[in-house]
């Protein structure tokens, strides 16, 4: 945290972000009120068009006062009520992006080292056919190398609306996650292949808690929402409800009928440290550009993140806990896609951190929702349209 100290003084409030992207009144800048003639509305209307109930966005240029936003469809079904202004949202796997900032944090304090095992500080925890905690590392864990097997078919909740109905509220315990996905260890991937699996991100948060015998929502809270004044960022814990204002969301659980069934209450412990954290567009824009500002990791800490490796079938480079994703403009971004029933998100941030593009939708939408959020992200951060100034909300 030394870094964040020792800037504070000299830089600019942010005023405004991984994934692998907003209307305006009020106390916003009203930079989008031209709806249809806006190029940011235009594709927030084309997610819209996918088929989900609502969609929102922003794009900022932190460190300035420059940001634009849209919003498109509803905050809730059946209803005329818009999408909400700064309204929260469950973020999905752009958690991930917190839990690896707050890992190499600890790095940098010399409290543990990428290279230290899984065994080390979690003895016992990673076994099965195949798998050995004595054999896999923090780096691995963080970059999806690691071929622990995904703990989420095994949550009833996330996989169909009775699971829904019947688990939502129901707490898991970290430890128990773990035993869930290493009875799973049959269907894990080669050591060292690349697999994205969530259950590696809820390791790294039970070993934040071995490292500094504290929970991984204390760390989150102290080390970056509190110190970055995120206001509408939180860890909720086991509380299933979204403070503040926010959209309903809806789920069909992969069938296909239509925008499915509301699905707003959920009790998140099944994500911890990779997919709980609940946010905003401007909140997640603020975040990202800190990052990549320097404002949360030294430069050797940063440079660890973003240095990547392929993705196969993703179309991505994947470093700790961040995506680098090529831009049609050439070159790349950084950032982080994120889902969890009925929120999705894509956040990205240019690499010198100039522009940021960040949209949730509520519902799942069609085949082609993720690829229309995909070239929101994409268009934005090439600079599809100048930003204006504007007061923050």
């Amino acid at each position: 945290m030394k870094v964040l100290r020792r800037r504070r003084r000299r830089l600019v409030v942010l005023t405004g972000v991984a994934a692998l992207l907003l209307a305006a009144s009020g106390g916003m800048p009203a930079v989008a009120d031209a709806q249809h003639a806006d190029p940011l509305q235009r594709q927030v209307d084309a997610i819209h068009d996918t088929g989900v109930v609502g969609v929102s966005a922003e794009v900022t240029a932190p460190g300035t006062r420059t940001r634009a936003v849209a919003r498109a469809g509803v905050a809730e079904r059946g209803t005329g009520r818009p999408m909400p202004q700064g309204g929260r949202f469950r973020i999905g796997s752009a958690t991930k992006t917190f839990t690896a900032t707050v890992v190499l944090q600890l790095v940098g304090e010399g409290r543990m080292s990428l290279e230290d095992t899984v065994e080390r500080w979690l003895p016992g925890v990673v076994a099965g056919s195949g798998l050995d905690g004595s054999r896999i590392t923090v780096r691995q864990l963080l970059r999806h190398t690691s071929g622990i097997p995904e703990v989420l078919p095994e949550i009833a909740a996330l996989n169909s609306a009775g699971g829904y109905r019947a688990e939502r509220f129901r707490t898991y315990a970290p430890e128990e996650l773990a035993g869930l996905a290493m009875a799973r260890s049959e269907d894990a991937p080669a050591e060292a292949a690349w697999s994205y699996s969530n259950t590696n991100y809820i390791l790294a948060a039970m070993i934040i808690r071995e490292v500094t015998g504290r929970s991984w929502d204390r760390e989150v809270e102290d080390r970056i929402i509190r110190p970055l004044g995120l206001s509408g960022t939180s860890t909720p814990g086991t509380s299933p409800f979204i403070p503040g204002p926010h959209a309903r969301a809806y789920s069909a659980f992969g069938t296909g009928a239509g925008t499915g069934i509301d699905v707003t209450a959920l009790n998140t412990s099944m994500a911890i440290g990779s997919g709980a954290v609940i946010s905003t567009t401007h909140d997640l824009s603020r975040f990202y550009g800190a990052l990549l500002g320097g404002r949360l990791l030294e430069p050797a800490e940063l440079a660890e993140m973003t240095a990547t490796v392929a993705a196969p079938g993703m179309g991505v480079s994947y470093g700790l806990g961040l995506g680098e994703i090529p831009l049609t403009c050439g070159g790349t971004y950084y950032g982080h896609p994120g889902e969890l029933l009925g929120y999705r998100t894509w956040a990205g941030i240019t690499r010198d951190g100039s522009r940021t593009a960040v949209v949730y939708a509520t519902s799942e939408g069609g085949p082609d929702t993720q690829q229309a959020m995909r070239t929101l992200v994409d268009q934005e951060l090439c600079g599809a349209a100048p930003l204006r100034e504007g007061r923050a909300g």
